[in-house]
């Protein structure tokens, strides 16, 4: 029997220890190989029978061209639906004085119905543009329902009713598209915008004023990027377009769908991209003006209740293993692309699509055990894997951005390696960080550390859009960056006729500093803002609503405070649209991962390196660092480029741009070179050797 001394059983126990945790991680990265290769067997699956069944997937995803109402070369006009629970189809409107039973449509298989319409005498469509429409939905249970088509393409909301109605669209001169789509830009720099409150007018802003007053905001800010949020039909404004009731209608509130194709096709005149916020993870529970219960059933384009219902936003859930919803929802990608010539999407909602669970109630931890498993909806990542290849097949500079907030592996990963295909995630993490901040630590307290960790916390190799708040910080309920730093004071003290107090003071200055941080250090390709928090938009945003008697007080944006030039907005726009035409010039949100050389608790500064930039950040509250050594990797002379502490950003002006800064070949911070910053405040500095560099240094 042999006998081991305490060091021998040790080294014994440890040994034993490593071979366990090693054969854990074996079996979890097998576990994962295993669960993507399913996945994506699953997927190709799909693609053979998209082959074999409807010829592939290009003339499948548009069928918007056969279903809905459709016009033909001899002005005859097809209409067809999927109503398979539907005992029958009839066809009212103006068109035959709303009758209920003269136009019936005829059962074909698998539950489709058709309809066909010969032209007037005159040789006319039967059914004229801009007027009224209805399917009449007979059920087998006797009852006679009024519905809107799930392929209308126009939906309105007539005066005094709370219902939409369905407007037949099909102008004798539809607008035609001038100018091509941009390039996919390297860097991605978002303005996220809602055209209803685009405006300081208390009411909803139109297609037509967006055009005209944002479009040339946006582009002076140096945003290459629109992010149109509710523009699929949604009955309920408040929904912020989250409940949609028409999938392929653009929201008449705003305009017609013109007005929608030039505002697109003048950002495109401008070098812009436009994505759609797109809502395919759910849609509203409305019947008669909704996809709830087209056909009379509780199925149809969902599941059944329960797993067909949302518990938290009462909202139906899609059957996306369903050969026809399939159909419905790729279609509607590409009528999006097609017809109005949108360059992406940012898809909604993608952690309630991925899990069964939906999210309600996961913390997300990081353990993959989360990300597979039963829990998974195997059946909605294959479609969301699906739509991401027929996109980037048909279009291949086509953008599209999850927003998951559950931190799924290889949501950006290409499909052909198992992933879900986007090209973008939102790193959601970092505005719930700086709210944290903001909310619950004083400035002494601020940890660099931790800061830097959630800005670089990101699966490697899957691009990130970064951003300090979204619309999510500034609805009712929460605060924007510039209400949480000035709160009250924003009414009263935003003068630049008089002196700053120390709450305006201090919240400029972090305004800016937090942005640039976020968006020096936080994104890998992309960036975003949300429309007038570049300026620090006063207030919160709240749509009209029982709660605040209907008021469009808190639903507009307003820009005009930027024309008023003693007011402090402006200076805050001029820094985000110098910080944007800076990244533009040299490209840091493309580059590689920066290196992080300080994160100083005591001092309260952030250096770091990226795309040949060095940035220093001095979030001390009450001291400037003088005669300061940071690290820099190229030797070389530096020149101030970009200062948040000039007067004209609301700064103070303490610093000469006329200086001159230069390194020494003295190794600090894993640095082979390093350089004094005599006063370390706000500010880019250009190195005028071989190579160039830049640094940014900001208080």
């Amino acid at each position: 029997m042999a006998v081991l001394s305490f060091p021998s059983l040790l080294l014994t126990t440890l040994s034993l220890c490593l071979s366990l945790c090693v054969s854990v991680s074996l079996c979890v990265s097998l576990s994962v190989s295993l669960s993507l290769s399913l996945r994506y067997g699953l997927f190709e699956k799909r693609l053979f029978l998209l082959e074999e069944a409807e010829g592939g997937f290009d003339q499948f995803t548009r069928s918007y061209r056969t279903f809905g109402v459709n016009r033909m070369a001899d002005n005859r006009l097809v209409l067809r639906e999927w109503a398979p629970a539907a005992e029958a189809l009839f066809l009212t409107g103006d068109f035959n004085g709303w009758d209920n039973f003269s136009h019936p449509y005829e059962k074909k298989e698998f539950g489709k119905w058709e309809l066909c319409l010969p032209p007037k005498h005159d040789n006319s469509p039967a059914i004229e543009h801009n007027t009224k429409l209805k399917v009449v939905v007979h059920t087998k249970k006797g009852e006679r329902l009024y519905r809107i088509s799930p392929w209308a393409k126009y939906a309105i909301q007539s005066e005094k009713q709370v219902i939409y109605d369905w407007v037949h669209w099909d102008p004798p001169q539809p607008y035609l598209h001038i100018h091509p789509r941009p390039k996919k830009p390297q860097s991605l720099r978002i303005y996220e915008s809602h055209v209803g409150i685009a405006s300081p007018d208390p009411k909803v802003a139109s297609y037509t004023n967006f055009t005209t007053n944002v479009l040339p905001r946006i582009k002076d800010l140096g945003y290459n990027c629109i992010q149109l949020m509710a523009v699929m039909e949604h009955a309920y404004y408040a929904s912020f377009g989250y409940q949609v009731t028409s999938f392929f209608a653009a929201s008449s509130r705003y305009g017609t769908p013109e007005e929608l194709k030039q505002l697109i096709d003048t950002a495109h005149s401008l070098d812009i991209v436009v994505l759609l916020d797109v809502v395919h993870s759910h849609a509203s529970q409305n019947t008669e003006d909704g996809l709830n219960s087209f056909d009379g059933s509780d199925s149809c384009f969902f599941h059944s209740p329960p797993r067909g219902e949302h518990a938290l936003w009462g909202s139906r859930l899609f059957n996306y293993s369903s050969w026809e919803v399939l159909r419905f929802l790729l279609s509607n990608l590409r009528w999006w692309m097609e017809e109005y010539r949108f360059d992406g999407f940012r898809f909604d909602g993608v952690t309630s699509m991925m899990y069964h669970h939906h999210g309600i109630g996961s913390m997300f931890s990081g353990d993959y055990s989360e990300y597979f498993g039963l829990q998974v909806d195997e059946d909605s990542l294959v479609y969301l894997m699906t739509a991401n290849h027929v996109l980037h097949t048909l279009y291949p500079d086509c953008i599209t951005i999850a927003e998951d907030v559950s931190g799924m592996p290889a949501v950006c990963r290409s499909v052909a390696e198992g992933g879900l295909g986007f090209d973008y995630r939102l790193a959601m993490a970092i505005p719930d960080k700086w709210i944290q901040i903001l909310k619950e630590l004083a400035d002494e307290a601020w940890d660099m550390g931790n800061i830097v960790y959630t800005l670089t916390n990101r699966r490697y190799g899957e691009n990130c859009i970064a951003y300090a708040e979204s619309h999510d910080q500034s609805v009712v309920g929460d605060k924007s960056l510039a209400f949480w730093l000035m709160d009250k004071e924003m009414y009263t003290n935003m003068s630049s006729l008089i002196p700053m107090t120390p709450v305006i003071d201090r919240g400029i200055q972090l305004h800016k500093m937090i942005r640039l941080l976020t968006h020096a250090l936080g994104g890998e390709e992309g960036y975003l803002n949300f429309m007038g928090n570049e300026f620090g938009h006063p207030e919160w945003l709240d749509f009209p609503r029982k709660g605040n008697n209907e008021s469009y007080h808190y639903a507009r944006r307003q820009y005009n405070l930027l024309d008023t030039d003693h007011l402090r907005y402006r200076q805050l726009y001029d820094f985000d649209r110098d910080m944007n035409r800076t990244e533009d010039k040299y490209g840091w949100l493309a580059a590689p991962p920066a290196f992080v050389s300080a994160k100083h608790e005591g001092d309260k500064v952030i250096v770091f390196e990226r795309g040949n930039v060095l940035f220093l950040l001095n979030f001390h509250p009450t001291r400037s660092q003088t005669n300061y050594r940071v690290a820099v990797a190229s030797p070389g002379k530096y020149t101030i480029k970009l200062d948040s502490d000039e007067v004209q950003y609301g700064g103070h002006g303490r610093l000469d741009h006329n200086t001159e800064f230069f390194t020494e070949p003295q190794p600090f911070n894993e640095r082979e070179n390093s350089m004094l910053v005599q006063r370390e405040n706000s500010m880019l500095l250009r190195n005028t050797s071989e190579r160039e560099r830049e640094l940014y240094a900001v208080t």
